[in-house]
């Protein structure tokens, strides 16, 4: 019995003992398989990362020759920071655009696009009738419940009191991004192939938030999707934001609400304030002159031009952005405001534009303005932020379109601050008045010197900066004299204003004449049939004493200019210890008989009509008046013999301003005669 009760006990621990180990080995076997699936899940979430990390190390670049063929196929992709999960979908960078810019698109879906036109309708290829019928603007769309209803929460709600057999209509127009869009998210729902771009993602996006296609509906829904290309491929990449931020033109609102145009935004600026140095992606850089193989750095305005596709509004939200950073220099905003100027405004340094009234043409000249003016009032406060050649283009811009009396005053002051900086193909631009007959716009040049001369008048007075403002002045007068050598070429350029702009400068403008004499020369030669009032009024302004030697030389034997100021000229070349050849004194002899004659001859035919008129007879009028004449011409020219010291006479100095006076009184002289 003793016995018997031992081998029960011992039977008894030994089942302990074996149960206790299979518990062991349970326990072990069971820790084991969790620790499989733990190792198995962190690697592939990994090994996920670590291809997404390859894929959007560089968007573009060196990484394109390596990407560009590569498809990228994850059956599960886990993103950490958004929770996002992307089921069979196939990420891929090729070339979307006709300038060669290289930017991702999405690939959804493997079946084949079975969609077809018949008239107005739409519809897929199907073994199954339509029980669906979808109503859009003008087009008509027979689907099926079965794939579109159960991802497409609307479609439930508006599908929920009919049977299932029962064919529905629903119209949705409404719709963000009309057919096209939705039908995105119809072909979605089919499986059929789709691709994905920032040039079609705001539609897709909006319709499918529309229409809510979101993971409350069911899992791996279109919206999911959608977001997790928006996040890691559209904002990552610098065109793809660009281009993604400009389709929102077309649904501001819905894309404002959904936050599109503000994360943009946020990634457009950050790209722009990124050094140089770091710059990877692709940027569009067409300046002259410039070639990328032969520059290895990357400008600091590698970003104006690519940012100028936008539309004005947004255009305006990314300068206003970049300059609240105060990160860039005033010139880079500068620089960013010419190239979007020259992409959308008008180019009025060529040719004169047409002045029409069609509604398409007033329209665009709206816009025109709209952009205009915001450039106005975004150039930095700076000195030098931008040139003044653009500030003059942007005034002749305004004259043509038209804008309000504020934007010119404030381009005129502009151009006034920095117009010694100017070059005269700074300021040659046609005039765009209608009513104007020449060519260039003077008027326009006018106002500028205008503004001009009251800031450099309200200059202070101090020595240090007079030397300054001294050199400016001069500056600005020489090139004034230049602008004038050119626009005296336009022949229906009227004399009056070609003086007033002379003359609007002061004295001390000018240290010499040389460059007034050579506009004077060429304006009466490009327009022969001058007036001697005319004449005398352009000759007016010239102060001999201001002449060089050699354009003294030349104003001698200059038969275009009046008797008086070559006359003047000789005199202040004789006073200036030159010696007139005996050739050029003969020469002025001759000019000199010659305009007399030519005078008494006019002052007998005037004396002649006076005489028929009156009957009174005229020759004893013709003679008087020959006679004073003769005496005018002969005592100046013999009294200019004295001052000049020829034959036994004693040289003496003679004050050229009273021999205008004299002259002056001479003519008043006639004048009474004639009277």
């Amino acid at each position: 019995m003793l016995n018997r009760n031992k081998g029960l006990c011992q039977r008894n621990r030994n089942q302990n003992c074996l149960a206790a180990s299979s518990s062991s080995v349970l326990v072990i076997v069971c820790t084991c398989l969790w620790l499989r699936v733990f190792l198995s899940v962190c690697l592939h979430i990994t090994l996920s990362n670590f291809i997404l990390f390859i894929f959007n190390r560089n968007h573009y670049g060196n990484a394109f020759s390596i990407i560009t063929e590569e498809t990228l196929s994850l059956s599960k992709t886990v993103f950490q920071s958004n929770v996002t999960v992307l089921q069979g979908e196939k990420l891929i960078i090729d070339d979307l655009s006709s300038k060669g810019r290289k930017m991702k698109f999405m690939k959804i879906g493997t079946k084949p696009d079975t969609f077809y036109t018949e008239e107005a309708t739409r519809t897929v290829i199907s073994d199954m009738q339509s029980d669906l019928t979808i109503r859009i603007n003008n087009i008509c769309y027979l689907l099926h419940k079965i794939p579109l209803v159960p991802k497409c929460g609307l479609l439930q709600r508006l599908c929920s009191d009919s049977d299932d057999s029962d064919i529905v209509t629903i119209d949705l127009h409404d719709i963000p991004g009309g057919e096209d869009a939705f039908e995105l998210c119809a072909k979605f729902c089919y499986g059929i192939t789709i691709n994905l771009s920032a040039h079609n993602f705001v539609p897709a996006f909006c319709a499918a938030k529309f229409l809510r296609m979101t993971e409350s509906v069911e899992k791996g829904n279109f919206v999911l999707k959608l977001e997790a290309f928006f996040s890691s491929c559209i904002l990552e990449g610098w065109k793809d934001s660009i281009a993604t931020l400009q389709t929102t033109i077309k649904l501001p609102e819905w894309s404002e609400n959904l936050g599109i145009i503000r994360r943009c935004i946020d990634s457009i600026v950050e790209k722009i304030l990124t050094t140089p140095a770091k710059v990877s992606w692709s940027y569009t850089y067409t300046r002259p002159g410039y070639i990328r193989k032969q520059h290895q750095s990357v400008p600091k305005d590698w970003w104006t031009e690519d940012i100028s596709d936008l539309d004005i509004d947004l255009f305006r939200c990314i300068i206003t952005a970049v300059r609240s950073t105060y990160m860039l220099t005033p010139q880079l905003i500068g620089e960013a405001l010419h190239v979007y100027a020259c992409r959308w405004l008008p180019d009025t340094t060529k040719s004169r534009l047409p002045q029409s009234s069609g509604s398409q043409t007033e329209e665009s000249k709206e816009k025109s303005r709209r952009i205009l003016e915001f450039i106005v009032s975004m150039i930095p406060a700076d000195r030098g932020s931008v040139s003044i050649g653009f500030v003059l283009r942007l005034l002749s811009i305004a004259n043509y379109l038209g804008v309000s009396a504020v934007t010119k005053t404030e381009l005129i002051r502009r151009a006034g601050l920095q117009f010694e900086e100017a070059t005269v193909g700074d300021m040659l631009f046609p005039s765009q008045v209608s009513s104007d007959l020449h060519f260039y716009d003077i008027d326009l040049v006018a106002a500028v010197i205008e503004s001009y001369l009251v800031l450099w008048r309200r200059q202070s007075p101090a020595s240090a900066e007079n030397n300054h403002m001294l050199r400016s002045i001069r500056k600005t007068g020489k090139l004034i004299d230049s602008y004038l050598q050119v626009v005296a070429r336009d022949v229906n350029m009227p004399i009056s204003k070609l003086v007033s702009l002379a003359e609007a400068l002061p004295d001390i403008a000018r240290e010499e004449h040389d460059g007034l004499y050579k506009a004077i020369n060429i304006y009466l030669k490009e327009h022969p049939g001058v007036s001697k009032a005319d004449k005398k009024r352009l000759c007016r302004m010239l102060d001999c004493q201001k002449l060089s030697p050699e354009i003294r030389a030349h104003a001698v034997k200059n038969e275009r200019l009046p008797l008086r100021t070559v006359v003047q000229v000789l005199f202040f070349e004789q006073e200036s210890g030159s010696r007139a050849t005996g050739h050029e004194k003969a020469e002025i002899m001759g000019r000199a008989r010659q305009e007399q004659a030519r005078a008494a001859e006019e002052e007998g035919d005037k004396l002649q009509q006076k005489a028929r008129r009156s009957r009174v007879p005229e020759s004893s009028e013709g003679e008087r008046q020959k006679k004073i004449e003769g005496k005018g011409v002969r005592g100046e020219w013999e009294k200019g013999k004295e001052r000049r010291g020829e034959g036994n006479s004693v040289s003496k100095v003679v004050d050229p301003k009273k021999i205008v006076q004299r002259s002056r009184s001479r003519c008043q002289l006639d004048k009474g005669g004639e009277r």
